[in-house]
């Protein structure tokens, strides 16, 4: 008998098999992965996408239609690197004016909860694309060997368009926070 679950993970795997992907833009322990999705484009008109927050209510790109918004791509926040560029972002939140914060993870919500209250973040938005990867296929963060999102940053300016993009080569790396601010700052 067929489940909806079963249907489900059916479809999943079809559309992913019909993306684009890309080769050598990002590594893993120095192996080359692949992404799966459109990926970002400077220039272009941000593409709306659904995640979830840490109480599991939807969290949408448009909601900050009109607001510079930073995407903080990372794997995942149990590893030592996404969670040093958690903290980063959240203290970074608190210097900049007029900018939105998004950390984007495929963590489950409720682990997401946990390292927010451990660690005090409550300056950035921490979010979970884990049900239905709308975000890492739009941005092409996908990782299909993995499961999980590449790590990166995606500036969307208040006219709705992407003004910065970095997809760090490396998983293990931090992204270039200088890069990031100073791009921040032409806006």
């Amino acid at each position: 008998m067929i489940t909806q679950q079963k249907v489900k993970l059916i479809l999943s795997i079809i559309k992913i098999t019909n993306m684009e992907k890309h080769s050598n833009i990002v590594t893993f322990k120095g192996q080359p992965i692949t992404l799966v999705g459109k990926l970002a484009q400077v220039g272009a008109v941000a593409e709306d996408f659904q995640v979830v927050d840490t109480d599991l209510k939807p969290v949408r790109l448009s909601d900050y239609k009109g607001k510079i918004v930073v995407l903080s791509v990372m794997p995942s926040v149990d590893t030592p690197v996404c969670a040093s560029q958690t903290r980063k972002f959240n203290e970074l939140a608190t210097a900049l004016k007029d900018v939105v914060i998004i950390t984007v993870s495929m963590d489950l919500p409720f682990a997401l909860k946990r390292f927010c209250a451990a660690e005090g973040i409550s300056n950035v938005i921490v979010t979970s694309d884990y049900k239905d990867r709308d975000f890492g296929f739009k941005y092409g963060f996908y990782i299909e060997e993995l499961g999980l999102l590449a790590r990166g940053v995606v500036v969307v300016n208040k006219e709705f368009k992407i003004s910065y993009v970095q997809y760090v080569p490396e998983i293990g790396q931090e992204p270039d926070y200088d890069k990031v601010l100073a791009h921040l700052k032409t806006l």
